[in-house]
C-alpha cells in the first residue's frame, strides 16, 4: 500500500480539480469540511458538480454549499435539498437558482443512497421501489422503470451507479498510517468506497493504528481508501468536535449571504484572510 499523503489543507485543495464531481457529507455527524471548503474558494477552483449525501439541509451543511456556491465554484448540484435547516433558506443556492447560474438536478434520499450503494459495489445501477408514481420520474431521464426480471409486470425503478471523482469530508482523528476513525457514521464510508479520490480533513493525528484496537477498528476507513489528508483542528467549525452546532455563527453567515456586498466582504475576511484557517 502506497504511503498516505499528509498535505496542507491548501494542497489538499489542489487534488480537486476544475470540472470535479464532489460529493459532500449531509452534516450531523461532524464531517462537514468546512476549512476544505475555504481553501477551494481561495484557490478559485470552478466547474464543480456536487451530490449532497443525501441532502445539504443541515445548518452547517448547508452554509457549506451555499458558501461554495456563491463564491462561483459550483456549476451544478444533485440533491434533495439544500437549506440551512431550521434557519431557513441558503441565500447564495436561491439567488442562483433564480438567476440560471446553477443547474439543479433534483433528487431523493434514497435514490442519491441507493445510486451511491451501487457505484461502492461496483454495480452499473441499483434498484428502488418508492419513486413509482412520482413526478421526480418525469425530471429525471437516467431514472428507468423496468420489469423485476424475477417477476414480470412488477415495476421497479432503477437508479445508476454514482461514482464521483472526488469525496470530501471532515472526521475527527486519522491514526499515523492514515487510517481515518469516523465512529458509526456509515455515511462516510460509502462516500469513500463510491469516489475515485477521497480527502479528509482531520481535527488530530494520533499515533499508532486504529485496527490494533477491537473497539476502534469497526469504525475506521482503512488508509488504502484515503488518498490525501490534512490536519486542520477545527476544520469543521462551525460545527465542533462535539457534534454541537454554533448557530450563531451560521447566522452571520446568513446575513451576509444575502447581500453581494456583504457576502464579497464575508469571503474577504472569513475565508481570504484567514490563511488556511476555519472561520
Amino acid at each position: 500500500m502506497a504511503a498516505i499523503s499528509w498535505l496542507g489543507v491548501d494542497d489538499l485543495a489542489g487534488r480537486v480539480p476544475t470540472g470535479a464531481s464532489v460529493t459532500v457529507q449531509k452534516g450531523d455527524e461532524r464531517d462537514v469540511p468546512m476549512a476544505l471548503a475555504h481553501a477551494l474558494v481561495r484557490r478559485g477552483v470552478r466547474g464543480l458538480h456536487l451530490v449532497t449525501l443525501p441532502t445539504a439541509a443541515y445548518p452547517v451543511s448547508g452554509m457549506m454549499v451555499d458558501l461554495l456556491i456563491g463564491a462561483g465554484c459550483v456549476d451544478s448540484v444533485e440533491t434533495s435539498g439544500i437549506s440551512l435547516h431550521e434557519l431557513g433558506a441558503a441565500p447564495r443556492f436561491v439567488q442562483a437558482v433564480k438567476a440560471g447560474r446553477l443547474k439543479v438536478i433534483d433528487a431523493t434520499c434514497p435514490a442519491v443512497y441507493a445510486g451511491l450503494q451501487a457505484g461502492a459495489k461496483g454495480q452499473p445501477f441499483a434498484p428502488l421501489r418508492g419513486l413509482i408514481g412520482s413526478d421526480l420520474l418525469r425530471h429525471r431521464a437516467d431514472y428507468r422503470v423496468i420489469d423485476n426480471p424475477y417477476a414480470p409486470g412488477d415495476r421497479i425503478v432503477v437508479v445508476p451507479a454514482i461514482n464521483a471523482d472526488v469525496a470530501i469530508f471532515h472526521a475527527a482523528k486519522a491514526d499515523d498510517e492514515g487510517n481515518v476513525w469516523i465512529g458509526r457514521d456509515r455515511d462516510r464510508l460509502l462516500a469513500a468506497h463510491a469516489a475515485q479520490c477521497v480527502l479528509v480533513t482531520v481535527d488530530a493525528r494520533v499515533p499508532g493504528c486504529f485496527f490494533d484496537d477491537e473497539a476502534s477498528a469497526a469504525g475506521v476507513i482503512a488508509a488504502n481508501h484515503i488518498d490525501g489528508i490534512a490536519v486542520v483542528p477545527g476544520g469543521g467549525v462551525p460545527l465542533t468536535a462535539t457534534g454541537q452546532v454554533d448557530l450563531a455563527a451560521v447566522r452571520r453567515y446568513q446575513r451576509a449571504a444575502l447581500d453581494d456586498a456583504a457576502f464579497a466582504e464575508y469571503l474577504r475576511r472569513e475565508v481570504f484572510a484567514r490563511d488556511g484557517q476555519p472561520a
